[in-house]
C-alpha cells in the first residue's frame, strides 16, 4: 500500500531519535508510536531528488520525524 499525505501511520520497526522535544538530547524509541503524514519530500526547488527519509510524520505538536516507508505501517488513510 502506497503510504500519501493524510494518512496514519504507525512505526514499524526500531527507530530511535534525540529530538524529542519531551526527551531532548536522549534516545526515544518510536517503534509503536502513531502519527499523521504531513509531507513526502520527491522534490527541491522544483528539482526531482532521492531523500534517504523522504516521508514527514507528525507525532506531537511540535514532533516531527523523516521516516522510510519500510519503517511504516498505514493504520487509517487520509
Amino acid at each position: 500500500m502506497e503510504i500519501k499525505v493524510g494518512d496514519r501511520v504507525r512505526v514499524a520497526k526500531s527507530v530511535v531519535v534525540y529530538h524529542n522535544p519531551q526527551h531532548r538530547n536522549q534516545p526515544f524509541e518510536l517503534q509503536g508510536q502513531e502519527g499523521e503524514v504531513i509531507d513526502i519530500i520527491l522534490e527541491r526547488d522544483g528539482k526531482p531528488i532521492s531523500a534517504n527519509l523522504p516521508i514527514l510524520v507528525k507525532f506531537e505538536k511540535k514532533f516531527k520525524v523523516h521516516l522510510r516507508d519500510s519503517e511504516l505501517e498505514v493504520i487509517a488513510n487520509g
